[in-house]
């Protein structure tokens, strides 16, 4: 952002904080309160506005607590929906709906981990009442909340905050001069930083170095690819292996790291499209993109949360059978702190059942 952007926006970043500011003075002297659900509640968010790699993060959660005998639900706003209200994405045997009526992030999480309950809610305390009395013979055990740093009506047993090493982090302006959701000395109300993208050693280390001076225990993580998938399990021409050339496009908060998880596969990316967050697709914006991967004959590929945003359009089965659409599959993988954030999901379950 240029300076004189930043000059005019600076004000509105001003008045913003201080909205933020009292709101949380509201919650702290408890005049605003949190409510508490009858089961542990693990809450991951961020800080700042965008991508930071919150979605991968959730997905590793949900595994490790399913592979500890627990029953997670997921419940999250459901960002960029057309619904409003409670939502029920997933009962854990069926996928209820897609993207379009609970949100990409959510309908990805709950496809990626069919055993689980999920729901979307504007207010995470109807959505978690909700799925308690749905669910009353056979409850979950722990609730996961996606994006929820700022969701201060529910009370979390352990709060996990995500940071992208990936953006600015020391010089970090408020919304709307930068990306911060409020201001960096907030995230002191996290148990936990996750640094994501934690690439560069020299970055996330002073990162993990200033959020231990705020008093949070760190761990550090970084994406992996794993395969490009078909859109479609149809035989083409295209082999979608490291090497190959591609047309990357995505509409997520930092297609950067896309492209970087691309090129750490092994692919050469010849050519990018980036929409804007959550911006929905249609038939018309990605037409004119697909004749320039056949003229130019590369594959376009796009991420795991875009294929689940266009998973059951009218026209997704046609395109899909015409043009070579791929995703890149990517997991997480730490490189410090995995067992530190580990016993922290199961002590904050084990705490709250002691209590």
């Amino acid at each position: 952002m240029n300076e004189s952007l930043n000059m005019l926006l600076r004000p509105a970043a001003l008045l913003y904080r201080a909205v933020v500011q009292v709101r949380n003075l509201l919650f702290e002297k408890k005049i605003f309160r949190s409510r508490r659900a009858p089961v542990p509640v693990l809450s991951i968010g961020n800080i700042t506005a965008g991508g930071t790699g919150k979605t991968p993060l959730a997905d590793w959660i949900i595994r490790f607590l399913i592979s500890c005998g627990e029953r997670p639900a997921l419940l999250s706003r459901g960002y960029g929906r057309s619904t409003k209200g409670v939502v029920l994405v997933s009962d854990g045997e069926t996928l209820l709906c897609g993207s379009r009526e609970s949100g990409d992030e959510s309908a990805m999480l709950a496809a990626r981990n069919p055993g689980i309950v999920a729901a979307v809610a504007e207010k995470r305390t109807d959505g978690a009442a909700f799925i308690m009395r749905r669910f009353a013979s056979r409850p979950p055990s722990v609730i996961v909340l996606d994006d929820a740093f700022q969701h201060r009506q529910f009370h979390r047993d352990l709060d996990i905050v995500v940071v992208n090493a990936a953006e600015a982090y020391f010089n970090s302006a408020m919304l709307p001069a930068g990306r911060l959701r409020e201001p960096l000395a907030n995230i002191r109300r996290a148990d936990i930083a996750v640094i994501s993208n934690a690439n560069d050693r020299k970055t996330a280390s002073a990162i993990a170095a200033d959020l231990e001076r705020r008093g949070l225990r760190v761990a550090q993580a970084r994406t992996s690819p794993g395969s490009l998938v078909p859109f479609i399990d149809a035989e083409k021409p295209e082999t979608a292996r490291p090497g190959c050339s591609v047309l990357a496009f995505a509409g997520i908060g930092s297609p950067e790291g896309f492209v970087g998880s691309l090129e750490a596969f092994g692919c050469t990316v010849e050519s990018r499209r980036f929409f804007r967050d959550h911006e929905p697709y249609t038939r018309e914006k990605l037409l004119p993109m697909l004749e320039e991967a056949r003229k130019k004959g590369i594959l376009p590929v796009t991420t795991e949360k875009d294929y689940y945003r266009m998973l059951g359009e009218p026209w997704f089965a046609e395109l899909s059978a015409e043009y070579p659409l791929h995703f890149l599959e990517i997991s997480l993988e730490f490189t410090e702190g995995r067992e530190v954030l580990e016993k922290m999901l199961i002590d904050a379950i084990r705490n709250f059942r002691k209590a």
